[in-house]
């Protein structure tokens, strides 16, 4: 028995996560599975092989229930704290979920709907709404501003969804949102053609080492020990316990001897990322170490050579063009990246195209991208979930890493 999840982030109007929206892939419309006795005990036993802080990264999930499993199979073992519990269809009446939603609200959980528009104010379960969401995809942006008001004088919440542009989100901030659903961050806020600052130069020459096929100790070490917050950095990724749980690794020479000549390449590549645009908000870097490791492992799993670790790269540098605001094409201008990762990142290798469009899957819940890509790479289903759920864990375990050393309007708790 297994819980085909994903995962998609809620930020706040300073760019930083608020909560992550779970999706199942056995329930209608990514609810909360229902119905299956056996299913249904095994995720209320378990929620998730990995448990639903690994998912969700410590922060809140927002979870969408039928109203049959509100009423009869709501699920006790879920926290109050870190769950906001979203209503399918809060305009159904009948069968007692008016009732179920006032004990899930006594037992301290917050309510979510996700379409607004099927009840009014009046409406008797209108009042227990905490949180109110709205797809500014499908919705008139004049519609969604006359109700705005309504939803403050009742205290609510407002979370917008669907929002994939820059353009969107400021827009959402005007109208009045308070939290937003959407991969608009990953996005260039502006494609202007400018040069990196001298200051990158060190970031630069590190991603150049990560690539190489010979790997220069001598040379990585020179340009690592000339910046004291790099150095710093370094030996606190390799410490981190998602990575290492045995030693304390006190120098590159040391990290070099105990991991070994790629693990280093890696660190050292996922170093210049998280430098190279640290005025950009953490869940864009989270995002690409996510894919980096996802990328690994499936490279890994094709039987593919890993010196130097091409798909490592190209996921972890598939989303500078919302990092650095410019075109993948200029990007590589400027970069001394090898011919192989930049025609990756360019679209050009046929087997990584598979990893960038199965990733995307995952990250937007296209259960049947993933379904297509399983087949294209020869990779059970589940096994890919599995793959994935590694790489956030892994991703969440970095990310506590480089989190306090981000700007503080960016960083998060």
């Amino acid at each position: 028995m297994f819980a085909f999840i994903a995962r998609q982030p809620i930020l706040d109007k300073e760019k930083s996560v608020f909560a992550y929206e779970l999706l199942f892939r056995d329930g209608k419309g990514g609810a909360y599975p229902e119905h299956q006795e056996e299913k249904s005990k095994f995720i209320a036993d378990n929620f998730h092989p990995l448990g639903l802080d690994d998912i969700s990264g410590e922060k809140t999930s927002f979870i969408t229930f039928s109203t049959d499993t509100l009423v009869s199979r709501f699920p006790t073992n879920l926290n109050p704290e870190s769950v906001v519990v979203e209503l399918a269809n809060p305009a159904d009446t009948s069968n007692g979920l008016f009732e179920a939603c006032q004990h899930i609200k006594q037992m301290g959980f917050k309510l979510a709907i996700d379409d607004p528009m099927m009840i009014g104010s009046e409406h008797d379960i209108f009042p227990l709404i905490d949180i109110v969401k709205v797809d500014v995809s499908k919705a008139r942006f004049e519609n969604v501003e006359k109700h705005i008001p309504r939803y403050r004088e009742e205290n609510k919440k407002l979370v917008a969804e669907q929002v994939d542009t820059q353009d969107s989100f400021a827009s959402c901030i005007d109208l009045g949102f308070d939290f937003f659903q959407g991969y608009f961050f990953s996005q260039p806020e502006a494609r202007i053609l400018k040069q990196l600052p001298a200051s990158k130069m060190n970031i630069v020459d590190l991603m150049a080492e990560s690539g190489k096929v010979n790997f220069d100790i001598a040379r990585t070490t020179q340009i690592i020990e000339r910046d004291a917050t790099l150095s710093f950095l370094l030996l606190k990724f390799i410490n981190n316990p998602a990575i290492n749980k045995r030693y304390k690794i006190t120098s590159l020479k040391h990290a070099l001897n105990y991991m070994g000549e790629v693990e280093i390449k890696k660190f050292i590549a996922l170093l210049s990322l998280t430098n190279i645009a640290d005025d950009k908000p953490l869940e864009i870097i989270h995002m690409s170490l996510v894919r980096a490791k996802f990328f690994d492992l499936l490279a890994e799993r094709r039987g593919f050579k890993n010196n130097p670790p091409i798909a490592f790269l190209v996921g972890l540098f598939s989303l500078l063009e919302g990092l650095l605001d410019q075109s993948m094409t200029d990007i590589v201008k400027q970069l001394p990246l090898s011919d192989d990762v930049n025609d990756a990142l360019l679209g050009k290798n046929r087997e990584l195209n598979n990893y960038s469009a199965l990733v995307r899957g995952f990250e937007s819940a296209i259960w049947m991208t993933v379904i297509k890509q399983a087949k294209l790479l020869d990779i059970d289903q589940k096994q890919l979930h599995v793959l994935y759920n590694q790489a956030i864990v892994w991703g969440n375990g970095i990310r506590s890493a480089i989190s306090a050393h981000f700007p503080t309007a960016k960083a998060e708790g």
